[in-house]
């Protein structure tokens, strides 16, 4: 509303039926549709014959723990698209693995070692995108400049999520 692009009456007519939509994780059951849709909507984008993903791949799907939401699922989907060779996605790219060690590293730190390593990881998973619609602003629910402010300040390098983003791919 506050840009213009939106407006509030109709804001206020709709939220008359405001609507609760359960996050990922508590909707388990919506896993396999949405990530067969993603499937097939990024093999046609990329030109890529992938058909299916297999039951293994499916059943780690659906037993991530799921901290974001349906786009999370769907950049996901889009990397294991691009990175298989073979018609059936045999394998996903889950953002835990490898990294539960430094995130119980991070635990026995301090604070501000926690929240570093917090911003590193939501940059990564937005693809090193700091501002703008996807961006890790938008994911960490502060302005652009705010993030600006905490990587400077906790002394942030872009190696220090780029690099992560090439071994990944």
């Amino acid at each position: 509303m506050d840009a213009g692009r939106f407006r509030s009456d109709l804001y206020y007519r709709l939220n008359v039926f405001p609507i609760h939509l359960p996050p990922l994780r508590d909707r388990r059951d919506d896993i396999p549709p949405l990530a067969n849709l993603f499937v097939d909507r990024y093999s046609k984008a990329t030109g890529r014959k992938i058909r299916k993903i297999s039951p293994k791949a499916m059943q780690e799907l659906t037993s991530y723990p799921w901290p974001g939401n349906v786009r999370e699922l769907e950049h996901l989907i889009e990397r294991s698209v691009l990175l298989t060779t073979e018609p059936v996605i045999q394998e996903v790219y889950l953002p835990d693995k490898g990294q539960t060690q430094a995130r119980s590293a991070a635990l026995v730190g301090t604070l501000e070692d926690v929240e570093r390593l917090h911003i590193i990881e939501t940059i990564r998973r937005c693809g090193g995108k700091l501002a703008g619609r996807g961006g890790a602003a938008e994911y960490l629910g502060m302005p652009a400049t705010t993030l600006h402010s905490k990587i400077k300040k906790l002394g942030i390098r872009k190696k220090d999520y780029l690099g992560a983003l090439s071994r990944d791919m």
